[in-house]
């Protein structure tokens, strides 16, 4: 059989298991990613990896670098991908697709032990400035207040076609 061939193969077998699953998703015909976790779990990541020409003879290529994993550490990062790759050099020369998704799955734990989420630079800033930002923010304009989709439809109903409202609109009939 050719690399081809057995890639054919292989892909079928991936939509045939992972049909209906919304963990995994075919990006190409040589390029996947596989979520490992629920959405909700703080410990889930997301596997993108993708076929070369002569894959399963050589390994698949790994990575991390979705946005969903943007909260991991490199380190931690690292460590899931030389996991990942000891598998990947116990299963070279046969189709492992599916047997590399469900070791990450069942391995999720270990994968994750080390786990803190990363934050954002933004919150690497030191006290002194905070201190004059702080002064600054006050400073700022008041935010207008927003309208909802009804309001702004109940608006829209009253006004011309300049969007003025009619003479009159709010006066108020008096009773004698």
């Amino acid at each position: 059989m050719t690399a081809n061939e057995d890639q054919e193969m292989e892909l079928e077998a991936l939509r045939s298991i992972y049909e209906g699953d919304d963990c995994f998703k075919e990006l190409s015909p040589v390029s996947f990613q596989f979520r490992i976790g629920d959405l909700d779990d703080s410990k889930s990541f997301l596997l993108e990896v993708s076929w070369p020409e002569s894959y399963p003879e050589t390994a698949p290529h790994i990575s991390l670098d979705a946005f969903f994993n943007n909260r991991i550490s490199p380190e931690t990062k690292q460590y899931i991908l030389s996991k990942l790759s000891e598998q990947v050099e116990a299963n070279l020369g046969t189709a492992m697709m599916y047997t590399l998704f469900e070791w990450a799955k069942e391995n999720q734990e270990t994968l994750m032990e080390n786990y803190q989420p990363v934050t954002s630079a933004v919150t690497l800033i030191s006290n002194s400035d905070v201190m004059n930002n702080s002064t600054s923010v006050s400073k700022k304009k008041e935010k207008k207040e927003q309208l909802t989709k009804a309001q702004k439809r109940k608006l829209i109903g009253r006004t011309d076609n300049k969007g003025e409202l009619p003479r009159g609109w709010n006066w108020v009939d008096v009773i004698k």
